[in-house]
């Protein structure tokens, strides 16, 4: 797990095509490694990467072709700037959200425009995502914690302040430029419980579960709504 907090922008050092996957060494700039060590994870442009060697100035990684297929990755080429964030551990702080290193899909940067001293940008995402978007909601671009500032239909806007600018890499963004998106981990399960159905095992008359899904009636009932 991560928490969109960008330590360091590195650098893809060596892009080696292995037939249906790829092969990464990513130069990691100002991130200390010091604590990394083989099995380890760290984000990557969003994209949760696993060590598999510490050649002493990055790592390399193995990216899947699952991976490539859902992400911006099989565009990268030696030279371009990533996002890096290594995974928390039990004394880090949360400064930003919970985020999976998962991405839900890629979405579009389709306006820029100054706004005081800040940026706002104008993302387009997939259809399908956005219903898990919301005004004043958390989303992961490019493995950056935002906070969204409006939303309409599936085309969100950020409001990037100076100093999330100059730590990660969404001051080299432009319009069209495409980016990997994945939504607030609460909004997928909030969904999956809405939606009810015998996940997990219970059966349709367990007493644990509601049925037709979670509702006001059932969080009432058990404590954590209010009745009328």
């Amino acid at each position: 797990m991560f928490t969109g907090i960008i330590e360091a922008i590195g650098e893809v050092a060596e892009a080696r095509d292995q037939g249906q996957d790829l092969r990464l060494r990513i130069r990691t700039g100002d991130l200390d490694l010091s604590d990394v060590r083989l099995g380890d994870s760290i984000a990557t442009n969003g994209v949760c990467l696993t060590v598999v060697e510490l050649p002493g100035d990055g790592f390399w990684a193995d990216v899947s072709g699952e991976t490539l297929a859902h992400t911006e990755f099989h565009l990268l080429r030696p030279g371009a700037r990533v996002n890096l964030e290594k995974a928390l551990t039990p004394s880090s702080r949360l400064g930003g959200h919970l985020v999976s290193g998962h991405v839900d899909g890629i979405g579009e940067v389709v306006d820029i425009r100054e706004e005081g001293r800040s940026i706002r940008y104008r993302i387009q995402a997939p259809e399908a995502l956005g219903r898990y978007i919301a005004p004043k909601g958390s989303i992961c671009v490019d493995g950056v914690s935002l906070t969204v500032n409006g939303v309409e239909g599936a085309c969100f806007e950020l409001n990037i302040v100076p100093h999330t600018l100059e730590q990660t890499l969404i001051k080299y963004y432009s319009v069209g430029r495409r980016v990997n998106l994945e939504v607030d981990l609460i909004a997928r399960y909030l969904e999956r419980l809405l939606q009810g159905g015998a996940a997990g095992g219970d059966s349709e008359d367990s007493p644990h579960r509601p049925s037709g899904g979670l509702n006001l009636a059932f969080l009432a009932q058990h404590g954590f709504a209010g009745r009328n």
